[in-house]
């Protein structure tokens, strides 16, 4: 695995900094050029946690993934840059203040000054770290914060309308091979949100560009345009807007 190339993969300059500044942008250069995705949960490709099959299929073939594959990599290439990092677990809320599967998101704590939140896994989300102080961060998504609940336990918010909260996380460390068995349950579960359609989204400098089922929607700044597609167009789409050729 090369950091080297896992860098040109999203058109990042590798810096001798371990800096803010830097974690901020190699987290929105991140975000701008790999997608979000489940086509291997929708087409039956088993997903296993290691390592070097991740940087195989996002950083050689050009491919996107969920949490536990986008992450761990991001995680993964800080550390190697000289970062102190390390995953995390989340457990997210549903749109209707229910939970997801406990502690089934993967996501990513780094240390600098102060421990930040930095998460390249979960869709349409914040593109900045996120300190655990309650400050507020904007950004073409959104303005977000993260609240304390108890010594160890925290909320990613999001303001709509008020704070609502995206997931819940615990700031200790967490290794791959713990998340087994929520990986297993995300591709394999009819209660996964992942094995309901197909789902590709990536962030764009003015907004984001989802293609879910046979939606494509693209979200430029306050408008947002949706059009029905067929199916025999998702590859096109899918190399068109994301890169990706299945």
């Amino acid at each position: 695995m090369s950091k080297e190339v896992y860098l040109a993969r999203f058109h990042a300059e590798k810096r001798n900094d371990v800096t803010l500044d830097y974690l901020r942008y190699l987290q929105e250069q991140h975000m701008l050029q790999i997608p979000f995705e489940n086509l291997d949960v929708m087409y039956k490709t088993p997903i296993v946690l290691d390592m070097t099959r991740f940087y195989e299929k996002i950083a050689e073939r050009h491919r996107g993934g969920f949490c536990y594959e986008l992450n761990s990599l991001f995680c993964w290439l800080l550390t190697e840059l000289g970062f102190k990092a390390h995953l995390i677990a989340g457990t997210v809320q549903k749109e209707d203040g229910s939970w997801a599967l406990k502690e089934s998101h993967a996501t990513t704590l780094v240390h600098l000054d102060q421990p930040y939140l930095t998460d390249v896994g979960f869709g349409d989300s914040v593109r900045k770290p996120i300190p655990l102080t309650g400050e507020t961060v904007e950004d073409v998504s959104g303005v977000y914060r993260v609240h304390q609940l108890d010594d160890i336990t925290y909320d990613l918010q999001k303001h709509e309308n008020g704070w609502k909260t995206k997931y819940r996380f615990t700031i200790e460390e967490k290794l791959l091979e713990q998340f087994a068995p929520m990986c297993e349950f995300n591709q394999i579960s009819p209660h996964s949100p992942f094995t309901k359609t197909n789902l590709t989204t990536i962030a764009t400098k003015t907004g984001r560009i989802t293609l879910s089922g046979v939606t494509l929607t693209i979200t430029n700044g306050e408008k947002k345009e949706k059009q029905e597609v067929s199916e025999k167009d998702i590859p096109a789409l899918l190399q068109t807007h994301f890169h990706i050729s299945l």
